[in-house]
């Protein structure tokens, strides 16, 4: 069997001054262990194209512009589009990463046949805001559907090149699509692994994670749970509905004073996000064959 090759994607939103810093050492990591780098310039406004042609020729090196900028994901689906490695891998353009740590994946990605690794970055990987929101996200997730991963949004993330490519339609532009590539894998029942990296903090350039990212996330992640298995969100809130409207009405039917209007009102609409669930639920399966 050939040896199996590996593409780093790194996608780079006015990332200048990082990039001509960081570029000659990447460049010659992947020619020392034959991986191939691809930068995607992602619409921006500095001198990134500048430094990147600055290395155009280079061996194993390569990068695309997209003429706007289209979000971190849209940026590295604009990779993944064109990659023919049978592994790609995505590493951020801030410097945090560390080039062993590539090697590290790569090796746990072959050995145990996975479809997926993922880069654990620890607790010490960013403050206790971050952090906090990070705990929520993934606590919101584990309830929507089975997790066993703890770092679901780290930048630096392994995975089969086919599937990757069969996926990315799926997932969102912005920030949150390292939570939604994580959990389509998840979903669809691919082997998902998780092994630690380490972390630095960022070279240059400013962080464009908020609070908002964090909600398009949330949503992001409700979208995909209601893709793959909307009965996750549908029955509870069914079940919910129903019960609150007998609990409301039951004391009112046994005091003699008839059917409460709330207490109806209640029940009806847990009865509507039942069959809104069912309706949701063929959908999802048309969905799914369409994927294959």
């Amino acid at each position: 069997m050939s040896e199996k090759t590996l593409t780093i994607i790194v996608p780079a939103y006015n990332e200048e001054e990082t990039l001509k810093a960081l570029l000659p050492e990447w460049i010659k990591f992947c020619q020392a262990t034959n991986f191939k780098l691809m930068v995607v310039n992602d619409g921006s406004r500095d001198g990134t194209q500048t430094v990147l042609e600055k290395f155009s020729g280079s061996a194993n090196f390569s990068f695309l512009k997209n003429k706007v900028n289209k979000g971190y994901g849209g940026a590295i689906k604009t990779g993944i589009e064109v990659a023919d490695t049978d592994y790609v891998i995505t590493m951020d353009a801030d410097g945090q990463h560390y080039l062993d740590d590539i090697e590290r994946l790569y090796r746990e990605i072959k050995a145990n046949d996975a479809d997926m690794v993922i880069g654990n970055r620890g607790r010490g990987a960013s403050g206790y805001y971050r952090r906090l929101g990070k705990w929520l996200i993934r606590g919101i997730a584990k309830i929507l559907m089975p997790l066993k991963i703890s770092d679901i949004n780290s930048g630096m993330k392994i995975c089969n090149t086919e599937l990757a490519k069969k996926y990315i339609k799926l997932c969102p532009d912005s920030m949150a699509y390292s939570d939604i590539i994580a959990l389509v894998f998840v979903s669809q029942k691919h082997l998902v692994l998780e092994t630690p990296i380490k972390i630095r903090p960022r070279a240059g350039g400013v962080s464009t994670i908020s609070t908002r990212t964090a909600f398009e996330t949330l949503r992001q992640i409700v979208n995909i749970v209601v893709l793959f298995n909307p009965m996750r969100i549908f029955f509870p809130l069914a079940l919910l509905f129903i019960v609150a409207g007998i609990a409301w009405g039951l004391p009112i039917i046994l005091a003699g004073k008839g059917v409460s209007v709330g207490a109806m009102l209640g029940i009806i609409t847990g009865i509507i996000f039942f069959f809104l669930g069912l309706i949701a639920e063929q959908l999802s399966l048309v969905r799914k064959e369409n994927l294959g």
